[in-house]
């Protein structure tokens, strides 16, 4: 989801700058014109033009390239990580129908890593720190979460991890295209609407959690309260759409934070920030569509 780290002023619009990043003139007089360069000059004017665009390591800025390489980065680690917790979720096993016990524990931990690293990550932010390491843990810890869980569900629905895996691209691919084609943008107003629904969402869950762990709920009701039903359809279902919308919504801020900050110079260790929101967002929506399908195959 869009991190507490977009909060820099980097991904901020800011009145009196121009598309590259660089502040519009504040007169319109035109400056006087340069001398024109002797031979010696010219030639390196000439090398100039000629050399390659400057990169992340010659400008020190945040780039789209070095984004989408830091987010590469942090999608293995937790893809790797996310093979090894699968194993051992399954009791040593990579196939599902052979697992004769499983082991939660990865998942536990990884839902307590990611949490607490959040936390840590969010305190740093608030003081321009861009905690690098902790990017890298929080991948691990997601990749430890998400590994277990997905093997937990595939055990009990064959088929539901790819299901809702080509689910997630293709949320993830119809939001960029929406986004790249200037046919959705973030707003004041939407973006205030989705953050209250995922507060009071946020509450839902965790009561939801409270009533299942102690026992409040009627057996047979795997996932809670989201295995009610109104009208015939699983309460799962119909809150489960609106939260992938929410998600959707939340990506295209984590788009829209990334082009800010590209256009207004930030700082190349900024990219972490815009590549762990990005993965924050996409394990969230994957998780959640995951949970409907589970929902639809039955308890």
């Amino acid at each position: 989801m869009a991190s507490t780290g977009f909060n820099s002023p980097y991904f901020a619009q800011e009145p009196g700058r121009a598309q590259n990043g660089y502040s519009t003139p504040l007169s319109p007089t035109a400056p006087p014109v340069p001398p024109a360069p002797g031979v010696g000059e010219q030639a390196h004017i000439e090398g100039m033009y000629a050399a390659p665009s400057a990169g992340t390591p010659q400008t020190g800025r945040m780039t789209y390239e070095d984004t989408i390489v830091k987010t590469t980065i942090l999608f293995a680690v937790m893809l790797a990580v996310g093979v090894v917790s699968w194993f051992f979720t399954l009791g040593g096993t990579l196939s599902p129908a052979s697992a004769t016990s499983f082991n939660l524990m990865p998942a536990i931990v990884g839902v307590v890593g990611t949490l607490v690293i959040s936390l840590v990550m969010a305190f740093g932010f608030r003081r321009k720190i861009a905690p690098t390491g902790l990017v890298v843990a929080y991948a691990v810890a997601e990749g430890l979460f998400v590994g277990g869980i997905s093997a937990f569900f595939e055990a009990v629905w064959p088929g539901v991890v790819f299901q809702a895996a080509l689910a997630t691209i293709a949320v993830i691919a119809t939001t960029l295209a929406l986004f790249a084609s200037g046919k959705i943008r973030a707003s004041a107003r939407m973006t205030k609407i989705v953050m209250i629904a995922m507060i009071g969402y946020a509450v839902f869950s965790l009561l939801n959690v409270g009533l299942m762990m102690f026992g409040v709920l009627p057996e047979g009701m795997a996932f809670g309260m989201r295995s009610a039903e109104i009208m015939g359809i699983p309460i799962g279902l119909i809150l489960g759409v609106l939260v992938v919308l929410m998600g959707a919504y939340m990506l295209v801020l984590d788009f829209d934070a990334i082009q800010r900050g590209v256009r207004n110079g930030a700082p190349a260790k900024l990219a972490w920030t815009a590549a762990y929101g990005i993965m924050a967002t996409v394990v969230f929506i994957y998780i959640e569509i995951l949970r409907m399908l589970a929902i639809l195959r039955g308890d």
